[in-house]
């Protein structure tokens, strides 16, 4: 824990690093945008989540993981379990949580308010894997510091479970299209860009499916599971068809105001 900082940095830039490396060599998609100015809005957007987090709740998920430790509180501090196991059922509970999150976002109109922010993006890649309103953020934030503290989830589960979400998240937004050859296989398991690409179309229906982060497990266990859309992956239309005026969703203020616009 001494070193999360170091861990929890390493990777998210190691990783956000090679997926834009891939997505300069190799695009799967054209964007209709120009990419600095995307990247401008879509930066400013994590960078101001990032600082009005740290501001709102300066208590870190994993110093609240060690504090119910110390304190006995929560499940998996009152039953006796062996650590690995204990670990395993931290990570699969924090992704199903995930899941039911991400899925409420898109059906309370509300919470869709602020995650519209996300799907506005009119081209998807890596950015758009970070691209969420500062209130979704810390709302978030808290939802996640309830689960750690009911649950009792160990710090190192909490530490593991941010690096691989926020890891992949920034994997399967990425705007490049792996060969069929692995993309096949891996669909079995993990939320690929392809599938992921079709929970970014226009279509209400697609958009509506495929709210895994990680695995595809729970949209198949919960049924919202789609495998293809209606239209080749090249093709799909992306972002929300009410923000076609891409000035606005590339925009930093347009981002920051857009969840309070009748709109």
């Amino acid at each position: 824990m001494a070193h999360e900082a170091g861990w929890r940095l390493g990777f998210f830039f190691g990783i956000l690093v090679l997926m834009m490396l891939l997505e300069w060599y190799k695009p799967a998609r054209q964007s209709p945008i120009k990419s600095g100015t995307r990247w401008l809005a879509n930066f400013g957007l994590v960078f101001a989540s990032t600082l009005i987090a740290r501001l709102a709740i300066p208590l870190g998920l994993t110093a609240v993981a060690l504090y119910t430790h110390q304190q006995g509180i929560g499940l998996f501090n009152l039953i006796a379990l062996p650590s690995v196991v204990v670990i395993v059922l931290s990570l699969i509970l924090l992704d199903i949580m995930i899941y039911w999150q991400h899925r409420l976002f898109h059906n309370i109109p509300i919470l869709w308010r602020l995650h519209k922010v996300h799907h506005a993006d009119a081209h998807v890649d890596t950015s758009t894997g970070l691209r969420f309103h500062p209130i979704e953020i810390l709302l978030s934030i808290l939802i996640k510091l309830v689960a750690i503290t009911v649950l009792g989830v160990p710090a190192i589960a909490v530490l593991i479970f941010e690096i691989v979400l926020n890891g992949l998240a920034l994997f399967n937004h990425a705007n490049i299209r792996l060969p069929p050859a692995i993309e096949k296989p891996l669909r079995l398991i993990l939320m690929t860009q392809i599938l992921h690409r079709i929970h970014h179309s226009q279509v209400v229906s697609e958009t509506n499916s495929n709210y895994g982060f990680s695995v595809i497990w729970w949209d198949k266990l919960f049924g919202s599971y789609k495998s293809h859309a209606k239209k080749e992956d090249s093709e799909i239309d992306i972002g929300l068809i009410e923000y076609s005026d891409t000035k606005q969703t590339a925009s930093l203020w347009g981002l920051l105001i857009m969840p309070f616009k009748s709109k």
